[in-house]
């Protein structure tokens, strides 16, 4: 979820979507715990917002993309199963299809159901036809509960999990997603995964106590810093990658 401030300094088209004077409002979706989302069209830019803090954008989206193709060359297995936490306007999956093989199995768990229904209607071109892909499955729930129940499976799960569902390792989209990185949390994603699988994590910013907690979880841990946006210069993201060894 690319997170952008309304006050510091945004990518030129951010920018220039934050002066516009004729953006409007699509939908709202409820979320859970009373928060609100909005989708919001300023000509060609689309945005899903919660309490004026920028989720997701079609402008912005280079580390949504760095998420999967950056843990699929860490992981060297071009077929096998990943977990995509939050469905958002679909670039981390497009970039999982691009990353992983024919046979992979890409499963997608998306926790507010208008975000699926905006993906199939207004940001259906922004999808471009993504979710077709027989490769791809979408589960309506909490990607914690699908992490759970991979865990039970006592050879693991999953080859890789993608979380980008808030904006760090904290519950910012709704409280509940804090038991995604306790201890809890990260030991129900590490027994999901197959040996030698990695959880990556999506952050605005680093973080150095989660990097304690995956390690303290048993994870080989690796943090890496990518672009906010296309060429951007000082403005940057965290990506965590956590190998079950």
């Amino acid at each position: 979820m690319a997170q952008t401030s309304l006050a510091p300094a945004l990518p030129p088209a951010q920018d220039g979507w934050r002066r516009s004077s004729d953006i409007r409002l699509i939908d709202k979706a409820r979320l859970p715990d009373g928060g609100e989302l909005l989708l919001l069209q300023s000509g060609d830019a689309f945005s899903i917002e919660l309490d004026e803090e920028e989720l997701m954008g079609n402008t912005d989206y280079v580390s949504e993309q760095d998420l999967a193709h950056m843990t699929a060359q860490r992981l060297g297995r071009p077929d096998g199963a990943v977990l995509i936490g939050g469905l958002g306007m679909g670039f981390t999956l497009g970039a999982a299809l691009e990353a992983w093989g024919p046979k992979a199995r890409i499963r997608v768990a998306e926790l507010v159901p208008e975000i699926l229904a905006w993906a199939r209607g207004p940001l259906a071109h922004v999808m471009a036809g993504k979710l077709d892909d027989p490769r791809v499955t979408v589960t309506l729930g909490d990607v914690h509960d699908v992490i759970a129940q991979g865990a039970k499976n006592r050879e693991g799960t999953f080859d890789a999990i993608l979380l980008d569902v808030d904006n760090g390792p904290d519950g910012f989209v709704q409280k509940e997603n804090d038991r995604l990185y306790g201890p809890a949390g990260l030991a129900a994603a590490h027994a999901a995964l197959r040996p030698g699988g990695i959880l990556t994590v999506w952050s605005a910013d680093p973080d150095g106590s989660f990097t304690r907690a995956l390690l303290e979880a048993g994870f080989d841990v690796e943090v890496a810093l990518v672009p906010a946006y296309e060429g951007a210069r000082e403005e940057q993201h965290c990506l965590w990658f956590a190998r079950r060894d």
